[in-house]
């Protein structure tokens, strides 16, 4: 990871650790840095949080400064602005989100030109930019001074490229669908209603203070309660920027990326459509997943966290299906990034082929118990590092035997320290998690 720039873009409070000036600081050096032997070309996308507004105007002034032209699909996905990267000759994507974060958190995600997210040596050659460390970039004058253009037909073409993938009607399917208050507003909808769905859907009225808030994928009881009032088929959850998507069954139980993995990973598999009959994961996926692949001979990779990893595992190994508990789902048949949208509806098409309800799909996959608390930290890595934590980590590893695992990993995005418990009961996974913070704490590592 760089200064600014984590696993998911450069991300922070709006207009306190990620400003303005820092968005014109990005524009103006991308601008020239692919402008350097032709007129570079950039695609933006924003969600709904109040400030994208404010970063997608400072990101147009750095490009255009520079001499790009500059191409707006207004609120959208992130996955529409790669697919639009990579299928309409940009020379680079840029996503104005957070994702799952509070609304006053803000982010910018780079894509580049194949739609895959933004090579790190590009991203450190920004940040020394914004840090004064790369010299003077020269502004854009007279005709060369780029221009920004209104480009809602890509993100209708998106939609289109989503339609046209669904090999059957949704016709009679009683769809749920919680849009987050964020980018799923503008396209799940007419999405599923253009396959013939009857959809409900909740939370699709954006404010640019609600994306996330006690909705979505991060706050999936929500559409648990309402799939089961409404007595719905299915459920599906989107993040702010659309790329997770977390599903709910007939019955309101939850099925998460884990599941959603299985569901496919085993399907495509006895399609003959699985490369290497295997999926690709991350090391924060169930115990529960990999038993219950083992037990139909799926196969499985284990990634770093994150969906970049993932991804480039898939690419580098050719395999087709990877992904993420959280909801982040790559098939890269289809996409080089998670899709939240596409995700549901390649799971409809399981749903619909084998005439099976979600929970018979999953009634063979048992979830272990699991408790993640995320610990505040003055220093990750020392905190990490701590002679103690090692200790109190690998004395939990013993308890624990092959019945669970302890994983303690430092967060890409926030100054944190994930603690993650995987064990027969809620009531032990709390207890060993604790057990492990008591320890960051009586060492004084915790951030003030």
């Amino acid at each position: 990871m760089g200064k600014y720039f984590g696993t998911d873009g450069f991300r922070g409070e709006a207009n306190v650790n990620l400003t303005v000036e820092h968005a014109f600081k990005v524009g103006r050096f991308l601008g020239w840095y692919f402008g350097q032997k032709h007129k570079a070309r950039v695609v933006i996308g924003k969600d709904t949080r109040r400030s994208s507004y404010m970063f997608e105007d400072a990101l147009s002034s750095g490009l255009t400064a520079s001499g790009a032209d500059v191409y707006l699909l207004h609120v959208t996905t992130t996955p529409s602005v790669s697919y639009v990267t990579r299928t309409e000759d940009f020379d680079c994507g840029i996503m104005i989100s957070a994702s799952h974060n509070p609304f006053y958190d803000n982010g910018i995600k780079l894509i580049n030109n194949a739609g895959h997210k933004m090579e790190a040596e590009v991203e450190a050659k920004v940040e020394a930019y914004i840090d004064g460390e790369f010299g003077e970039i020269p502004y854009a004058t007279r005709d060369k001074i780029g221009r920004t253009v209104d480009y809602a037909a890509g993100r209708n073409r998106y939609i289109g490229h989503l339609i046209s993938m669904a090999t059957r009607s949704f016709k009679d399917k009683k769809v749920g669908l919680d849009c987050s208050n964020g980018s799923a507003s503008s396209i799940a909808k007419s999405v599923f209603d253009a396959l013939g769905a009857k959809t409900y859907v909740i939370h699709s009225e954006p404010d640019g203070t609600n994306i996330n808030r006690n909705c979505g994928s991060t706050h999936i009881e929500v559409l648990q309660e309402y799939v089961k009032t409404m007595k719905l088929d299915v459920g599906f959850a989107y993040d702010g920027d659309a790329d997770r998507c977390l599903a709910v069954d007939e019955n309101g139980n939850l099925v998460d990326g884990d599941m959603i993995l299985y569901v496919c990973g085993k399907y495509l598999k006895e399609q003959g459509r699985l490369n290497g009959d295997t999926i690709v994961t991350t090391i924060m996926s169930n115990l529960g997943l990999y038993k219950a692949c083992d037990k139909v001979g799926l196969k499985y990779e284990k990634t770093a966290v994150g969906d970049k990893y993932v991804y480039e595992n898939m690419l580098q190994n050719n395999f087709s299906l990877g992904g993420e508990q959280s909801g982040h789902i790559i098939f890269s048949k289809y996409a080089t990034t998670g899709d939240g949208i596409l995700t549901s509806l390649l799971l409809m098409e399981v749903m619909l082929e084998k005439k099976q309800s979600l929970a018979s799909l999953t009634e063979e996959i048992k979830i272990f118990p699991q408790v993640l608390k995320n610990v505040r930290v003055a220093d990750k890595k020392t905190a990490r590092e701590n002679p103690a934590v090692v200790e109190a980590v690998a004395k939990v590893a013993v308890e624990l035997g092959q019945d669970g695992r302890i994983l303690v990993r430092e967060s890409g995005t926030e100054p944190v320290l994930r603690v993650m418990v995987e064990a027969a009961t809620d009531e032990l996974c709390e207890k060993l998690v604790d057990s492990v913070i008591d320890v960051i704490r009586a060492e004084g590592l915790m951030a003030e």
